[in-house]
């Protein structure tokens, strides 16, 4: 176990639907799995959305500009740059945690949840709200690449399965605003326990990815995925004094 700290109260930064920057710290939001930025989903018209910007802009929304407080609750054992928080907007009583997913734009997450924000999770898939009013994977299914992960939400329809599953997974992304950097799943990458690769601008092999599977906006959130970097990347150049 790690040991509990009291965290601190600042004005914090949304990386996406589950993570935050406070007081230069990296917290990802306990007991929740919320879209990556990069992720797709299908809303209920049926057309494709970026489900992944709007949870990011959902979190945002929920903190309004106050001053937040998280929690510390230890290094997150998946990457230990970042630490995992339960964390609580000025002047609120129910947590940043528990109110995302009770908006429908993250999943309760088990067993770091324990339960605790199942019911909020089965309201929001009841009344269609977020991400459950049209059609998904789960984000821990879609940040794997697992293409053959259960449909959730209200919109989806077995007959498209195949058409759905396009859209979700798409073969070209648009790259977005800002997040340059490219991810490729590679099968050669799980054999050192990482997802796929990375490729900055700065890789020779950059030209030649055209067809990205992620998109990332630094290379801590892509070290957070599971991608390590390409290894023709040059060294970056620093001036001299």
């Amino acid at each position: 176990m790690f040991p509990v700290s009291p965290g601190s109260a600042a004005s914090p930064t949304v990386r996406d639907g589950g993570s935050l920057d406070l007081a230069g710290v990296t917290y990802r939001l306990d007991g929740v799995d919320a879209p990556a930025f990069d992720q797709l989903c299908i809303d209920d018209h049926a057309d494709s959305w970026t489900c992944g910007v709007e949870a990011r802009d959902q979190l945002a929304k929920l903190i309004g500009g106050r001053e937040v407080h998280c929690e510390d609750l230890g290094v997150d054992a998946t990457y230990k740059k970042r630490h995992v928080g339960l964390c609580t907007v000025e002047g609120e009583t129910v947590s940043l945690n528990q109110s995302i997913v009770r908006q429908g734009f993250a999943l309760d997450l088990e067993p770091s949840a324990k339960g605790r924000f199942k019911d909020d999770e089965t309201g929001a898939k009841d009344n269609r709200r977020g991400l459950w009013k049209g059609c998904f994977v789960a984000p821990h299914e879609f940040r794997g690449g697992r293409k053959d992960g259960a449909l959730l939400g209200g919109s989806c329809r077995a007959d498209k399965d195949r058409e759905i599953r396009g859209v979700l997974f798409p073969e070209e992304t648009a790259m977005p605003s800002g997040c340059n950097i490219k991810g490729k799943f590679a099968v050669r990458a799980r054999f050192t326990g990482n997802v796929g690769i990375y490729h900055l601008q700065a890789c020779r092999s950059y030209p030649a990815i055209t067809k990205p599977d992620r998109w990332f906006c630094s290379e801590d959130d892509a070290h957070a995925a599971g991608f390590r970097k390409a290894y023709n990347c040059r060294a970056p150049v620093h001036p001299r004094m």
